[in-house]
C-alpha cells in the first residue's frame, strides 16, 4: 500500500491581505483511506484553508500538494484527484438533480456504466429517487445539500473535501452520509472533514486537527491530542472547549 500522503501541506501561510494573513505556518497532511477532522471555531481558519486547497487563494508562501503534485505543476491532474463539498449549496436552477449528478460524472470522466450504477446507488441511499427528475429550484435546502453531495460521491477522486456537510441534513440524512464516507475510506479514498458537530465525528474519524486563530494547535488521534495536553479521558467537544477555552 502506498503511505505517500494523499494530501501534503508544508508552512501555509495565507489570506485575503499580504499584510493581514489569515493562516499562519499550517503544516498538515491526509493519508491514503482516512478521514481526518479539521475542528475550529468561526474564523479559525478552516474555509480559507480549503480555499487554499481548492486553488481558490494562493498561499502567501507554503506548499500544497495532491498525490505528490502541486496544483501549478499539473492543473487538470490536480483537481481531477480531489472533489467538494460546500457548506452551502450551489446550483443552476434549471438543471433538474439528475442532470448536476450526470455533469459532474461527465466532467470527471466516469464511464457511463459507473455513473449509472453509482447514481441509482446515491439516489437510493439518500432517498432522493423521486426527485430525480426534478429542478434543483423546487428542492428544499436539505435537499439541495443532497444533491450536492450525491455530485461529489458520483466521482471517485483520491481526496474528498467536505465543508459543514450536515447543515440542512435530516437524521436519516446525516447517517447515511456517514456511513457512505465510511464505504469510500475502506475502499481507499481519504476525507477532509469540517464540522462543528464533535460529536457526531468523534467517533467516525481517524484523527483530528486542531486550528485556533490561524494556527494549527494540536493534532492526532483522540488519544494523542489528549495524551500531549494531558487531558485524558475527555470526549472530543470536550477537549477542543479545553483547548481553545482554557488556555491548554
Amino acid at each position: 500500500m502506498n503511505n505517500s500522503p494523499v494530501l501534503q501541506i508544508t508552512g501555509l501561510s495565507g489570506g485575503y491581505s499580504l499584510n493581514k494573513p489569515v493562516l499562519h505556518d499550517i503544516a498538515l497532511q491526509v493519508q491514503p483511506g482516512e478521514m481526518v477532522g479539521l475542528i475550529g471555531l468561526n474564523g479559525a481558519g478552516k474555509s480559507t484553508t480549503m480555499k487554499h486547497i481548492l486553488g481558490l487563494m494562493s498561499p502567501h508562501k507554503g506548499d500544497i500538494t495532491v498525490k505528490g503534485k502541486a496544483r501549478a505543476e499539473d492543473p487538470i491532474g490536480y483537481h481531477n484527484a480531489l472533489t467538494f463539498v460546500p457548506e452551502s449549496p450551489l446550483l443552476y436552477d434549471e438543471m433538474t438533480v439528475r442532470e448536476h449528478v450526470e455533469f459532474t460524472a461527465r466532467a470527471y470522466g466516469v464511464e457511463q456504466k459507473d455513473y449509472e450504477t453509482r447514481s441509482l446507488h446515491l439516489a437510493k441511499l439518500f432517498h432522493m429517487e423521486d426527485k430525480m427528475d426534478t429542478l434543483s429550484t423546487h428542492l428544499s435546502k436539505g435537499m439541495k445539500q443532497k444533491v450536492m453531495i450525491m455530485c461529489a460521491f458520483v466521482a471517485r477522486p483520491a481526496l474528498y473535501v467536505i465543508d459543514e456537510p450536515f447543515l440542512g441534513l435530516d437524521p436519516l440524512g446525516i447517517r447515511s452520509l456517514l456511513d457512505f464516507m465510511m464505504d469510500l475510506k475502506k475502499s481507499g479514498s481519504s476525507i477532509l472533514l469540517s464540522s462543528h458537530i464533535l460529536s457526531t465525528i468523534e467517533n467516525y474519524c481517524d484523527r483530528f486537527i486542531v486550528l485556533h486563530k490561524g494556527k494549527v494547535i494540536a493534532q492526532g488521534t483522540l488519544e494523542e491530542i489528549a495524551a500531549t495536553t494531558g487531558l485524558q479521558g475527555l470526549t472530543l467537544e470536550q477537549l477542543f472547549y479545553e483547548l481553545v477555552q482554557g488556555g491548554k
